[in-house]
């Protein structure tokens, strides 16, 4: 039997690949409603538009979106509600106990899923690296501005901001 050895000594470490039959789970916040999805998703984003940014309560939110098959409600299907927007053609799907957002169906894409980011903590196989809407953006919107921690408030960080420097007038320091 011939054939090459490799030596273990000059062997690199792969790095693990998502399979496409590999699962990843997530849950609502108060954990009755759990998701599973295949990984990697579809696609993943950041969505400013204001039908989401309401229905989150926040400035954007972050979406993977997926498969219909490759999505499945493990437990709490029963206290899942909707709210169908019929003049856009979408439903957001919440859950009844807590009101985390679970899912959003686009009318014009009824074979895909699009999930919140933030119920899934482990991988989801994409980055977010695009935005929709992204000229409804609202100007409070924390855009990655520098933070330093908030003297006396432990957890609380606050934009650091550029320092004012008066000039002083024409006529002098103590002149009117």
């Amino acid at each position: 039997m011939a054939g090459k050895i490799k030596s273990e000594t000059s062997a690199k470490p792969k790095t693990p690949k998502m399979s496409a039959s590999a699962t990843t789970s997530g849950a609502c916040l108060c954990g009755v409603v759990e998701v599973a999805i295949k990984v990697p998703v579809f696609w993943a984003w950041h969505d400013h538009s204001a039908s989401t940014r309401l229905a989150h309560g926040s400035a954007y939110a972050t979406y993977v979106g997926c498969w219909r098959s490759n999505v499945r409600i493990v437990r709490g299907e029963g206290l899942l509600s909707r709210f169908a927007d019929t003049e856009r053609g979408h439903v957001r799907t919440f859950c009844s106990r807590c009101g985390s957002p679970v899912m959003f169906e686009r009318g014009r894409s009824p074979k895909m899923v699009n999930l919140p980011r933030a119920l899934f903590a482990g991988r989801t196989g994409r980055e977010s690296k695009y935005h929709v809407a992204i000229d409804e953006i609202r100007d409070w919107a924390y855009l990655g501005a520098p933070v330093v921690p908030l003297k006396g408030y432990p957890g609380v960080a606050v934009e650091k901001g550029k320092r004012v420097v008066r000039q002083p007038s024409a006529k002098g320091l103590f002149e009117p």
